[in-house]
């Protein structure tokens, strides 16, 4: 019987380890995901031969055409 008890508690203490590594995962993402959006924006506007421009939060930077290509204009 005892042994039987011991793999119950580990399996609990596996799922309540797991659940606080989730929750951390959760707020460490949306405290940084603004600043991980805009560093993967600014390294991608070159690419396409675009400018980066800051947004007023963090999060909202965009890239902004920096030449004219007659399409819409």
């Amino acid at each position: 019987m005892k042994k039987n008890n011991n793999r119950g508690q580990a399996l609990v203490e596996y799922v309540l380890i797991i659940s606080l590594i989730t929750v951390l995962a959760v707020v460490l993402i949306k405290y940084l995901g603004g600043y991980l959006k805009d560093a993967i924006t600014k390294a991608s506007c070159p690419l396409v031969g675009e400018t980066y421009v800051e947004g007023e939060k963090r999060g909202e930077g965009k890239c902004v055409s920096t030449e004219s290509n007659g399409l819409w204009d």
